[in-house]
């Protein structure tokens, strides 16, 4: 099977390297400006350089489309009509709603389309990493040779039978997920402090919130803010998310306790049933973890992001434990973080009478507030450039700070999938 790559950015080139090392003939184009460098990348593993999409998509029996979402569907209608015959056409954007829509639109009947999303970024391989695997229409055989692809290349394969489910899913996993540390970022940039040289957010769980967040903001604002805005699902749990916060921080002001307590543990009963297979996180692991150097002594947190996200999951009625078979280590992140602080009473408890009377917390807490607020907003107008504008203020903000925290991350995610 000819593999061709149309789009050799971070994720396009990654594969193709994969695919070249697993034997396959590979063969893949990008923009002409970036021709010369990947030449001298690629060419020596094999791989050849073609002028343009309509040269890829003529010789291969797989042609992968490897493009920014809001750029699919001009690439597809400039190449799409010189697709093999029989060839099978996948895509690698996050979101499958718009993506087979425009396959449908522009491919020839004959086109049999398979579609996948790699669940990682860039920074890791894809041996050991989980990757959906979508039939849309095809035959047999055909699919067939796309499991024995990705079995070749060592991932992790989960088959999902329909794109409707895969978008539900991944509006929990990334659209949510991601919402909840882009608003964390949002609200240090905003009270305009770093958060590891402040006493309240040193320890395990916060140690994991920062380097989850810096991780997020060290990749590019156009990938999430196609994960947000063109999942048709992500609208709907993000506004749910802002409601929860909103809630909560509103019972938070008023100091009403019974009401404050009664949601959270019933969302914590709904949540982490004893039937949910735990993720177990290591508190000597994320305790040791840190870009702080002299925060002070720790001081509790309120921790009103993981709350709301419990909530929220509770009154979609998600069981994120299901959702694990679409996780990003973000998610996987997230979800031991939140199951760490509920599954330690002393600790939730800790966090409930913070989140009610420490008033050293509450301005914190309010600019969290207006950053889901914001955010939400922004994925509810659908506004892509507005979405990606706050990304990259926040991403300057940070930015010495980045690849260190990326860099802390990837060893932190590692050493907790390890347990």
């Amino acid at each position: 099977m000819r593999i061709g790559i149309i789009g050799l950015g971070d994720m396009g080139k990654l594969y193709a390297k994969a695919f070249a090392k697993a034997g396959y003939t590979v063969c893949g184009c990008d923009m002409p400006q970036n021709r010369e460098k990947l030449e001298n990348e690629l060419s020596p593993l094999g791989i050849t350089l073609m002028d343009d999409g309509k040269d890829v998509s003529r010789v291969s029996d797989l042609i992968i489309y490897s493009v920014e979402a809001d750029k699919l569907e001009q690439v597809v209608g400039q190449y799409g009509s010189s697709t093999k015959y029989g060839a099978i056409v996948a895509g690698q954007t996050s979101v499958k709603h718009p993506e087979i829509a425009i396959f449908e639109k522009y491919l020839p009947a004959a086109a049999q389309i398979i579609t996948f999303h790699a669940m990682h970024g860039p920074g890791f391989e894809p041996k050991g990493q989980k990757l959906i695997l979508i039939n849309h229409r095809s035959k047999p055989d055909a699919y067939q040779r796309m499991l024995e692809l990705f079995t070749a290349v060592e991932t992790d394969i989960v088959e999902i039978p329909d794109y409707h489910e895969h978008d539900k899913i991944v509006a929990d996993t990334q659209a949510v997920t991601h919402v909840g540390f882009e608003s964390m970022g949002t609200a240090w940039k905003s009270a305009g402090f770093f958060p590891w040289e402040n006493a309240s957010y040193v320890g395990g769980i916060d140690n994991v919130k920062i380097l989850t967040t810096l991780r997020i903001f060290s990749y590019k604002a156009h990938v999430y803010a196609g994960l947000a805005i063109l999942n048709p699902y992500a609208r709907q749990q993000v506004k749910r998310y802002a409601e929860s916060e909103s809630d909560l921080f509103k019972l938070m002001i008023k100091e009403e306790e019974q009401e404050f307590r009664q949601r959270l543990y019933r969302a914590r009963d709904f949540v982490f049933h004893e039937s949910r297979k735990p993720i177990m996180f290591n508190d000597a692991v994320m305790s040791e973890f840190s870009l702080a150097q002299h925060a002070g002594h720790q001081k509790p947190n309120s921790h009103l992001s993981i709350l709301s996200m419990v909530d929220a999951w509770y009154h979609l009625g998600v069981n994120p434990y299901d959702n694990l078979i679409c996780q990003t280590p973000p998610f996987r992140l997230r979800l031991g973080i939140a199951e760490y602080l509920f599954k330690n009473e002393e600790l939730l408890e800790e966090s409930i009478e913070t989140a009610l009377y420490d008033k050293t917390i509450r301005g914190d807490d309010l600019e969290f507030h207006s950053a889901v607020r914001e955010w939400s907003a922004i994925i509810g107008y659908g506004d892509m450039q507005g979405y990606k504008k706050h990304f990259n203020e926040v991403q300057a903000f940070f930015a010495g700070r980045l690849e260190e925290g990326n860099k802390q991350s990837a060893e932190l995610i590692r050493r907790l999938m390890m347990g």
